[in-house]
């Protein structure tokens, strides 16, 4: 059976660090929480960084560190979010390209984020999509709800393949406003994907475990972290990211589908060789 490509999103826009004391904010606590997830078991690490009030921000040179730290203390997948927080410019959820990523994420679709709207136009979408292949970075297709796979469809039918040939994506869910974290829409959105294309699931919040594992069985990957849950278990916080990275990797070991290392991780998405930049 396939192994199991586990990314770990650590820290997100969202959640501040007086609620969640692990959340590495800064870049040493980045640098410190990618190896030890990669130790646990990780592949690649999806990245959004902060400012030093642990404010999220998507300035240019915090995200070039933080990219070029991570890349030169593991052997990670380095993706950089360009959805950033709700609030951040479409000009500066372009510009983080400029970082030099292996990987970023690229939302195919306008959704309600809790009480909030996380605005994805068309234009935005296409730009992306062809500033990433011009750079030569995988983009990793963040699919909130079903019709953000009718836009993946939309997208690729106009433009053709993304850098790298395949088509991967990340259907997040239990998002208040996007689809549940349930089977039914895991595998409704899983029949529309693309013939070929690969998939991992990310549960919000309480749906991490049934999401988590819906996709072992149904063949897929998985994401987890900080970003989506801070809860273990009822009543017990989260001690930190590798401790989720650490029980994906024991439940993909349970299905008999072990973690991938990195560079099985970058072989199956198309990752360019960025060695030579270290």
């Amino acid at each position: 059976m396939a192994p199991t490509l586990l990314t770990v999103a650590p820290t997100g826009a969202e959640t501040a660090k007086a609620d969640a004391p692990a959340l590495p904010c800064s870049l040493d606590e980045l640098v410190s929480t990618a190896k030890a997830c990669q130790a646990a078991g990780a592949a690649v690490v999806h990245v959004h960084v902060r400012d030093d009030d642990a404010q999220p921000t998507l300035d240019l040179p915090r995200v070039t560190a933080a990219v070029e730290a991570v890349r030169e203390a593991t052997d990670l997948v380095v993706q950089v979010s360009t959805g950033g927080a709700v609030t951040d410019s479409e000009a500066d959820r372009l510009r983080v390209l400029d970082a030099g990523p292996d990987a970023a994420s690229l939302t195919c679709g306008t959704v309600n984020f809790g009480t909030d709207v996380f605005l994805n136009r068309w234009e935005l979408i296409e730009r992306l999509f062809l500033d990433m292949r011009e750079r030569e970075i995988v983009p990793e297709f963040e699919l909130f709800d079903l019709g953000h796979v009718a836009t993946l469809h939309r997208l690729l039918d106009k433009h053709g393949a993304p850098y790298g040939g395949h088509v991967h994506c990340d259907l997040v869910m239990g998002v208040p406003g996007g689809m549940p974290g349930t089977l039914s829409a895991l595998t409704t959105c899983v029949a529309a994907l693309p013939a070929g294309a690969t998939w991992s699931a990310t549960g919000v919040g309480r749906t991490t475990l049934p999401v988590l594992l819906a996709a072992l069985a149904g063949g897929g990957h998985l994401r987890v972290g900080m970003e989506d849950t801070l809860t273990f278990a009822p009543g017990q916080p989260v001690r930190d990211n590798a401790e989720l990275v650490e029980r994906a990797a024991a439940f993909a070991r349970l299905a008999q589908r072990p973690p991938m290392t990195p560079d099985d991780a970058r072989a199956m998405l198309g990752i360019r060789d960025r060695t030579g930049a270290r």
